[in-house]
């Protein structure tokens, strides 16, 4: 369901630092246009995934935000979760943002992040998505997004996220970390 192209990521994070890049592409029974809204809209975001309501201009410059679901905010989780900025929206085809985590201090130092939706419709009624997260001189967030530090309760990165998605837009059913 998902793949990870990325290279190896070093301390470095100046020029010339490895380029880090992860590639998660999904096929999912439904129209670009949920897919489109099912990230856009918090009706969504708080139903799969961290959950947490979303807060979106989705002109160039805009701001985003999600904010801390209340399963979150039960382990320490700061209000906003998640920032960053629009740089471009194309609804339901493409939606490409800044992003930086803020739950962990050192993370977050690591700075704003370069995330990418693509949206595409394909025969029988599935649209692929992919969801490529430039990760470039953040290789904390790196562990994270890709899931790698799942079982060190880092959570399941985009993966989950997916997946997550994926299920709640296909059977109804909800996916959310903090759900029995």
């Amino acid at each position: 369901m998902t793949t990870t192209e990325t290279e190896p990521d070093t301390e470095s994070t100046g020029p010339g630092a490895p380029t880090t890049v992860q590639v998660h592409r999904v096929y999912i029974k439904a129209t670009p246009e949920r897919i489109w809204d099912a990230i856009t809209s918090s009706e969504w975001t708080e139903r799969y995934g961290y959950g947490g309501a979303t807060e979106i201009d989705l002109r160039p410059g805009g701001h985003y935000r999600n904010l801390a679901s209340p399963a979150l905010k039960q382990f320490g989780a700061p209000d906003v979760v998640v920032d960053g900025e629009v740089l471009e929206a194309d609804p339901p085809h493409k939606l490409v943002q800044t992003w930086r985590l803020l739950m962990d201090p050192a993370i977050a130092a690591e700075g704003f992040t370069r995330l990418t939706y693509e949206i595409e419709p394909q025969e029988g009624g599935f649209t692929r998505l992919t969801v490529s997260h430039d990760l470039t001189g953040a290789p904390k967030l790196a562990l994270l997004t890709g899931g790698l530090a799942e079982g060190d309760g880092g959570g399941g990165g985009w993966p989950w996220i997916l997946s997550a998605l994926k299920s709640l837009l296909e059977t109804g059913e909800t996916m959310v970390v903090g759900d029995a």
